[in-house]
């Protein structure tokens, strides 16, 4: 548990900074990623990219990770702190929440929200 715990780890680091080049070589090349916005789910590297262009030009989000734990089918299960600001400030949100990841050869293959 401890490479994909420190892998999440740094996912949420480089998410919370804005890295996003650091963010996507956490992942697979054909990750599949939930839309926590709009809905559904984003595919690969470059509809990532879009999908947080998106997210962040329009809330300013972040992500704190309070546990980890795996799941019966191998999956990372991760408590979550979110809070989202709208660009003036306003809190949107500051709420508990429920990732899950299945990673594969150390990296992310599927994230999903809970």
């Amino acid at each position: 548990m401890t490479s994909g715990t420190e892998l999440l780890e740094h996912l949420y680091d480089r998410f919370n900074a804005r890295d996003m080049e650091a963010v996507l070589a956490t992942m697979h090349q054909d990750v599949v990623w939930a839309n926590g916005l709009e809905g559904g789910h984003v595919y690969g590297h470059d509809g990532v990219r879009e999908y947080w262009a998106r997210q962040w030009a329009t809330i300013d989000s972040h992500a704190e990770p309070i546990g980890f734990s795996i799941g019966a089918d191998g999956t990372t299960n991760v408590e979550v702190h979110l809070t989202a600001r709208d660009h003036e400030g306003n809190v949107l949100f500051d709420q508990m929440g429920g990732h899950i990841f299945q990673i594969e050869e150390g990296l992310i293959r599927r994230f999903d929200i809970r």
